[in-house]
């Protein structure tokens, strides 16, 4: 079988149109469209069929995506051993990262890659949700996202490189009520104005599922995505949050005041993922290397 009609089919699976494959393989619908069929009669049997007013993967066609998936994993894997005999990796690896992960590691991990002057970067905050993760992978080559640890994962199919587990709190303004209390319960924040993010969005799962767990549902007033803007508000007295610890800005107390919750854990994990492809070359592996110090090293300093 041809390997970049398996590609295009690949492509299509993750893309989920032929338009949107066109666009990222820089070729026209219609070619892409005839590279699909010429791989069916390859393979003797339909792999796509009529979906609205675009195509969609047969059961055959999903089965064959995912070997194809395989297929280019270990095309990768030979030519990152050639690329192996270098004396150092080099190329432009496509980085995703969630906006509060950026700000939380993406200075360190850019200097750490100072060291590799082979490895060009390009990366990219992008406000993702879990379901948004798999798709995302088909345009970078590292996605950084997070996720409720409760919760199931999200990439079936992709690599996944565990970063950290970054706990979350509750975020106070420094005059509150409670301020002075070391943990808090939720049934003592019964009655709190909650500023969370959008449903589906990992820190808003968390705060769902510990309401599940105490019978206390919270009260939510703001749905903000960007932390910075939700510590304004709450620093403002506008309302409470569940922040993560490492990537929230409480200076030293004197802004905001963060207390772990009491009797429950309460977290998110960060994480890698990527394509078993692209998971196969050097400079990937590189940059994967730099944000797993990076983590490590931010989890040591918060102790």
């Amino acid at each position: 079988m041809d390997v970049q009609r398996l590609r295009v089919l690949r492509e299509l699976a993750d893309r989920g149109s032929v338009t949107a494959v066109a666009a990222a393989l820089s070729f026209t619908p219609s070619a892409i469209s005839q590279q699909l069929r010429a791989l069916a009669e390859e393979v003797g049997t339909a792999l796509t069929e009529p979906a609205g007013r675009g195509l969609r993967l047969t059961d055959a066609g999903r089965v064959l995506a995912a070997e194809a998936e395989e297929v280019l994993a270990a095309l990768a894997r030979a030519e990152a051993a050639v690329e192996g005999l270098r004396t150092t990796p080099r190329g432009l690896v496509r980085v995703a990262l969630f906006p509060s992960a950026a700000r939380m590691m993406l200075a360190g991990v850019l200097a750490r890659l100072d060291a590799a002057p082979g490895v060009e970067v390009a990366c990219r905050d992008v406000d993702m949700s879990p379901a948004a993760v798999v798709a995302l992978t088909a345009d970078f080559d590292v996605v950084v996202t997070h996720r409720d640890e409760h919760g199931p994962g999200t990439a079936p199919g992709r690599h996944v490189v565990p970063l950290l587990r970054e706990p979350l709190d509750v975020v106070l303004p420094p005059g509150h009520r409670l301020a002075r209390r070391r943990r808090l319960r939720l049934d003592e924040l019964a009655g709190e104005s909650w500023i969370s993010v959008e449903v589906g969005w990992p820190v808003d799962d968390v705060l769902r599922s510990l309401a599940v767990r105490t019978g206390t549902a919270p009260r939510v007033v703001q749905r903000i995505n960007d932390f910075s803007v939700t510590e304004e508000l709450v620093a403002a007295g506008r309302g409470i949050a569940l922040l993560p610890r490492y990537s929230t800005d409480d200076r030293g107390g004197r802004r905001l005041v963060r207390r772990p919750l009491a009797g429950v854990r309460a977290a998110r994990l960060v994480e890698a993922v990527l394509r078993p492809s692209a998971a196969a070359r050097p400079a990937v592996r590189t940059v994967l290397d730099a944000l797993v110090a990076e983590a490590a090293a931010i989890t040591s300093r918060a102790g």
